[in-house]
């Protein structure tokens, strides 16, 4: 007598791969380890779509498998992998990693700014806080330098409900802009910093493939003692558009300047304490 449990020969057929309806189904999700037992290649799931699964192994090889019936072994089981049904869609990110809001439309503009010195300064900060810029209705706006900030902060009329922020370049102990930031003493401004020469190096070096920002000796313009030591041979507009187009999100920039970018959104955009 033969058990219902058993075929008739336990190693007749492919023992691999059991009848079709005792193999579990298993969504294909990333970074699921399996393994096809054909060829021994063992992954984890990097991709599925109708075309198969993707496995990539741990030296980083990859192979492309039809989703074939009990096709995989997981754990040392037959499986079926299937494509993962679609969840709910993971909110989308602006540049700056918040939140996207979806159909925005600019708000209107509130009276607080924020200053930057240049011209790159504002197109950096546009790129990668834009959306963030225009849901909370903040301008941006460029100096060409700090020297006269005080006569600007005085022109401005900073106070409550009408703020402003401004963020420097170079504002390290001992510095011009350190002296000119210590000028500006109304709680309705706040003057902050990044401690490198020039925005271009808030831009990781990685991001532009490069080993990391030459050392310019002292008497050479700063931009183009860069172009020199890089080897770029360009003007230094056509360098930066090269610079802005490396960078996709705040991934891209050093924590530096993120940290102060931040803070002065904040600053212009908190509400006034009441009383």
């Amino acid at each position: 007598m033969r058990s219902k449990d058993y075929g008739d020969d336990v190693l007749a057929g492919d023992w691999r791969r059991p009848r079709k309806g005792q193999i579990p189904q298993v969504p294909a999700e990333r970074d699921l380890v399996v393994e096809d037992p054909d060829s021994g290649f063992c992954g984890a799931v990097v991709a599925c779509d109708k075309q198969g699964v993707t496995l990539e192994d741990r030296f980083g090889r990859r192979r492309l498998f039809p989703l074939a019936p009990a096709g995989f072994l997981l754990d040392g089981r037959p499986v079926t992998l299937v494509r993962p049904t679609p969840g709910p869609a993971a909110p989308a990110r602006s540049a700056s990693g918040s939140i996207a809001v979806r159909g925005l439309r600019a708000q209107v503009a509130r009276e607080s700014r924020i200053y930057v010195e240049g011209r790159h300064d504002a197109e950096l900060v546009e790129k990668v806080w834009g959306h963030d810029l225009r849901v909370e209705g903040v301008v941006v706006e460029y100096l060409e330098g700090v020297d006269d900030l005080p006569a600007v902060v005085a022109e401005f009329g900073p106070e409550p409900g009408r703020r402003l922020g401004v963020l420097v370049d170079h504002l390290v102990p001992g510095s011009k802009e350190s002296r000119i930031a210590a000028a500006i003493t109304s709680p309705h401004v706040l003057v902050t910093g990044h401690p490198f020469v020039d925005v271009w190096q808030g831009v990781k070096p990685a991001a532009v493939r490069i080993p990391g920002w030459p050392d310019v000796p002292p008497g050479v313009p700063w931009k183009e003692g860069v172009l020199t030591a890089l080897g770029w041979r360009m003007e230094t507009g056509e360098a930066w558009r090269r610079i802005l187009g490396a960078v996709n999100s705040y991934t891209d920039l050093e924590p530096a300047l993120l940290g102060r970018v931040e803070e002065l959104i904040d600053f212009v955009t908190a509400p006034e304490p009441s009383g």
